[in-house]
Order: C-alpha cells, then sequence, then structure tokens
C-alpha cells in the first residue's frame, strides 16, 4: 500500500509540474528574468506552494507518525551557515543557468527532453563530487583503539 501511495503522490507531482509550466525551462528563466521579459506566472506557483506548506507543516509539528504511519522526521535546526548560503546560491544559479531545478528536471527527462538529462547528469556528478569532497575534507574521526590485551 506505501508503495502505491508513493507512486500516486509522484505522480500527481509530476503532473502538477508540467500542468505549472515549471519542466518548461523558458518559463522558468522568463519568471527569473526581472530586468527583461518578465513571466510572473509562477509567482502563482510558488505562492501555492508556499501556502500548502505553510499548512501542511503546522499539521506535521502536531504529528509524531505520517498520515500513512512511518516515522515523521522534521528538521530542528534554525541556524543559517556558510553550507546553507552557499548550497542555495549554487542551487539558484543552476536554476536560473539552465531553468530546472531537481524536481521539474527528472519529470522533463522522463518525459524525453535531452536538455533535462543533460541537466541531471550534471546534478548526480555534483552530488558525487560533493559527497568526494566531503569524504577528503572532512573525514570521519576514528576512535582510537586501547593497546589492552585481548582475552583468548
Amino acid at each position: 500500500m506505501q508503495r502505491i501511495s508513493e507512486f500516486a503522490v509522484g505522480l500527481l507531482f509530476g503532473v502538477g509540474l508540467m500542468l505549472s509550466g515549471m519542466t518548461d525551462p523558458g518559463k522558468v528563466v522568463g519568471f527569473l528574468d526581472l530586468f527583461g521579459h518578465w513571466d510572473p506566472s509562477l509567482a502563482l506557483v510558488m505562492g501555492g506552494a508556499i501556502g500548502v506548506g505553510f499548512f501542511a507543516f503546522a499539521l506535521a509539528k502536531k504529528r509524531t507518525q505520517s498520515l500513512l504511519g512511518g516515522a515523521l522526521h522534521l528538521p530542528t535546526s534554525h541556524q543559517i551557515d556558510k553550507r546553507l548560503i552557499f548550497g542555495n546560491l549554487a542551487f539558484g544559479a543552476g536554476w536560473g543557468l539552465a531553468g530546472f531545478c531537481p524536481g521539474p528536471a527528472l519529470v522533463s527527462m522522463a518525459a524525453g527532453q535531452d536538455k533535462a538529462l543533460v541537466f541531471v547528469l550534471a546534478m548526480i556528478f555534483g552530488m558525487i563530487a560533493y559527497e568526494i569532497a566531503q569524504r577528503f575534507l572532512h573525514p570521519p574521526k576514528t576512535q582510537e583503539t586501547t593497546h589492552e590485551p585481548q582475552p583468548h
């Protein structure tokens, strides 16, 4: 039952992205072009998403389980740090340059858009590069071993 619910929600999300125009890079770039031929139509989509999200998170904060009975894990940090700022800048730059963000890119790729495939491959490469860099810059701390004799 859970897999069917996950599929239905994903399908609904993908159809919503297509109907709203979020899978059309030209429409997204037009929305981001504040000093050219600005297309404000996606502001309504964003406003609707913020409204739904506001009430959904307010409801979720009062619950300990998801509607399907699974564990509910909400973010607890309210800290704005360098990682958050630079991550948002990278996300925004990618969205502005390509006209895609991850969800619409996956829907567009599934619909056969070549540009979306290139974006998704670059996104996956970027995620892998980030993980490798994190492991290199912040190796996991190991516990120091004690040199006590082990029982035989």
